[in-house]
């Protein structure tokens, strides 16, 4: 697995997987594996996503590369902003060759690729997945991860909750890990989605349940995803966006291969003017 150097100095180990039109895609291509493995089962997640979506995706050329578990490995608690995300995000993009390239992210890594989409004319195609492009809930993560920030500073660190109970939840984050989202999300407290308007093709989806109270422990807030995709259709549609609802799932649900690769592969081959063959 080749490496290249990020800006801030940190080496990031990237897979480049078949021929075609580039595909960017920041999830880790290697399958997590035992404990961690395990726990993702329980909560509804695939621990081989990455690969999966690699293997769904052929007839293009995907770059993936596990940027949330780098940032995890190498935090940066005063650095992670919108400006610094996007330019590693082009530094993987020249690392690879790739001067023209379409980009998917799902949750956090959705909401960075619409930083990027403003800040670079090299994208071909924009793919925004479990994050609203209209009426992002980012005064919520705020409160979300300045929560977690805290909880990290006060409680040791805990055994696993029930699955699906988020207000059992422990904080396994050290406090660098945590307070890198608070700075990415205090960063985006001026952000004027209403005002973006990315250039590129783009897709936005969402699962319609997903929707998830927080307790008071984790700032007492609704971070609501699926409302905007509802409430904002023809709005999103009206600035060019293709609006995509997965009905029933939530966050963790809309996510995974199988959810994913019925959208984001007809849609990239279709406006990127490539012929694919068929799923795998």
């Amino acid at each position: 697995m080749p490496e290249l150097t990020l800006p801030g100095g940190s080496r990031l180990a990237v897979e480049v997987h078949g021929d075609g039109p580039v595909v960017l895609m920041p999830l880790d291509p290697r399958p997590a594996e035992g404990e961690q493995a395990e726990t993702m089962r329980q909560w509804g997640a695939d621990p081989a996503l990455g690969r999966s979506l690699i293997d769904g995706l052929n007839g293009f050329r995907v770059v993936a590369f596990g940027y949330e578990g780098h940032v995890l490995a190498h935090p940066r608690p005063d650095t992670l902003t919108p400006a610094a995300i996007a330019a590693d995000f082009l530094a993987v993009a020249d690392a690879v060759g790739a001067e023209r390239f379409a980009y998917y992210g799902y949750s956090w890594l959705a909401l960075s690729g619409l930083q990027l989409a403003l800040r670079t004319d090299r994208l071909d195609a924009l793919v925004m997945g479990g994050f609203p492009p209209l009426a992002g809930p980012y005064r919520e993560m705020l409160a979300v991860t300045r929560a977690t920030h805290r909880l990290s500073t006060a409680e040791p660190p805990g055994t696993g909750p029930e699955p699906g109970d988020w207000d059992s939840v422990q904080v396994t984050m050290s406090p660098a890990q945590t307070r890198q989202f608070v700075t990415l999300y205090e960063a985006l407290q001026e952000f004027d989605d209403e005002a973006a308007r990315p250039l590129c093709p783009r897709l936005c989806f969402a699962g319609s349940a997903d929707r998830i109270e927080y307790g008071e422990r984790w700032g007492g807030v609704t971070v609501d995803i699926a409302g905007p995709f509802e409430h904002r259709r023809g709005d999103l549609l009206g600035r060019g966006w293709t609006v995509e609802t997965l009905d029933g799932l939530d966050h963790l649900r809309a996510m995974q291969a199988a959810a994913v690769l019925p959208i984001l592969r007809p849609w990239l081959a279709e406006v990127l003017g490539q012929t694919v063959p068929g799923p795998v």
